[in-house]
């Protein structure tokens, strides 16, 4: 297991540096002028040069990203025209559009994201799984075909519809919940999960159909195996195979897939959050992308991908406990 934890996290940084590698190229070597880019549109030519300068523009491209991981691992300075401006590590940039450090407009608006992502994530996957086993321990009855074909709808149903609807009936026409108002947790933790529970059910309706099939296809598969052939003959109960000795050999793929959702929903979900007027990471790329705010982009992708090699790390973890022949591979 050493050995095992060690190739994984030395896999995940160099990961996180080829990502880097990857999106400053994308973002700072594209042709065209790129400080002019990162400014916007609407500066002026003094403006230019000194976000040119910012960014060492004149430099060789191995020095210019040199800059680039410097600012990461230990903080740069900025000039601000009249002064300089310390960034410090990990250093995303400044924003062009508010001049505020982008780490710190990332980590402002991170708690509402990472509240949205985490009461999500625990809903999808007790209903997913939930809904897996069940299906499996009524194979072959109404109630299989029932439940596939609601998890195939919840597949290709889009979730600002799956959200528009239940705002129309649960927020206007039942007047059971109210419209989300994002509250932080730390101010009051009742509204903070009321204000939330609409989002959070929108979200998981939509994904816990993945989970859903995949657990059922992962259960057919290993309830087929020899040893659930074995308990069978010996006179296991189904619901003791299906709850007990079949799904920990049935996690891996659900646990694989979870670590994708989970990392890229800490990237911000775009649609949810503008939806529900909640102020995240999402909301935030947007307005980014709008504004052309390349250093916030930038940050945020590379955010991004940093919490989804974390969470393939983690679900690497998670696996190899479930599951001890995962060690070996």
């Amino acid at each position: 297991m050493k050995w095992f934890l060690l190739r994984r996290l030395g896999g995940a940084l160099f990961v996180l540096l080829a990502l880097s590698v990857v999106v400053y190229a994308a973002f700072y070597v594209a042709p065209g002028n790129v400080a002019q880019i990162a400014c916007g549109p609407r500066c002026s030519p003094a403006q230019v040069a000194q976000v040119s300068e910012q960014l060492h523009l004149g430099d060789p491209l191995y020095m210019q990203y040199g800059h680039f991981l410097q600012g990461l691992f230990a903080g740069r300075d900025y000039s601000t025209g009249t002064g300089v401006l310390h960034c410090q590590a990990p250093c995303l940039g400044l924003s062009y559009q508010s001049d505020q450090q982008v780490t710190e407009l990332i980590l402002a608006k991170l708690p509402a994201t990472a509240s949205l992502a985490v009461g999500a994530f625990v809903l999808w996957m007790l209903l997913g799984v939930g809904t897996g086993l069940l299906s499996v321990w009524r194979r072959g009855r109404l109630t299989e075909r029932v439940l596939t074909w609601i998890t195939l709808a919840g597949m290709a149903t889009p979730v600002f519809v799956i959200g528009l609807l239940l705002i129309i009936v649960l927020v206007t026409a039942l007047q059971i919940l109210p419209f989300p108002d994002y509250v932080p947790l730390t101010e009051d933790p009742d509204q903070w999960a009321w204000n939330l529970l609409l989002p959070w059910i929108s979200l998981a309706l939509v994904s816990a159909a993945p989970y859903a099939r995949m657990t059922r296809a992962a259960m057919m598969e290993t309830l087929a195996e020899d040893h659930v052939r074995t308990f069978r003959a010996y006179g296991v109960g189904e619901r003791a195979l299906v709850g007990r000795h079949a799904l920990r050999g049935a996690l891996a793929p659900v646990i694989a897939l979870g670590a994708l959702d989970i990392g890229s929903m800490f990237g911000g979900a775009v649609l949810t959050e503008s939806l529900f007027g909640i102020p995240g990471v999402g909301r935030e790329l947007v307005d980014a992308v709008k504004h052309v705010d390349l250093p916030v982009v930038v940050g945020l992708v590379l955010v991004t991908g940093f919490f989804v090699v974390l969470a393939n790390a983690v679900a690497d973890i998670l696996q190899a406990m479930a599951d001890r022949r995962v060690v070996l591979a």
